[in-house]
């Protein structure tokens, strides 16, 4: 069985998710086309957009930048994080905070909103440390990520 990660996408070709899919037996492997066709049904069941947009998804098989995984880390340009990034760490935060917090009903916005708040409060802390933690300019890295989002 191999494990291989598909993006979900809606009709504008912007990625919702990316699904973990594991498929085939051992000695037979999968086509990408059934573990795109396996991302669709999971995008489906998690109710991933309404039933009605359910027929405007596409998957595609997931393609990384490569090397190691280190969040802001890396050596990008330090406004490098993408708006669909963006919006893709805030929605799995918010995911995560409502978990934990017993899954609670109709609280959505509030959770959106408080996980983007953690998130840009830790990615301006990055910048800053990785910008030698400059005195009095903490602010300043906070400001460029507010405006960043707010486009």
């Amino acid at each position: 069985m191999t494990e291989r990660l598909v993006d979900v996408l809606d009709s504008r070709g912007s990625v919702l998710h990316t699904y973990p899919i594991t498929l085939g037996e051992l000695g037979n492997a999968a086509e990408d086309s059934d573990y795109q066709a396996k991302a669709l049904e999971a995008a489906a069941q998690g109710r991933l957009v309404p039933d009605a947009e359910l027929g405007t998804l596409t998957a595609r098989m997931h393609t990384s930048r490569g090397g190691q995984m280190a969040p802001y880390g890396d050596e990008l340009e330090k406004t490098s994080e993408t708006k669909l990034g963006l919006e893709q760490a805030v929605r799995d935060r918010a995911y995560l905070l409502w978990e934990k917090d017993g899954r609670p009903e109709g609280r959505a916005e509030e959770y959106w909103h408080r996980a983007l708040d953690e998130h840009l409060r830790e990615r301006a802390y990055v910048l800053w440390q990785q910008e030698g933690s400059p005195e009095g300019r903490e602010d300043e890295y906070w400001r460029q990520l507010v405006d960043f989002q707010a486009q």
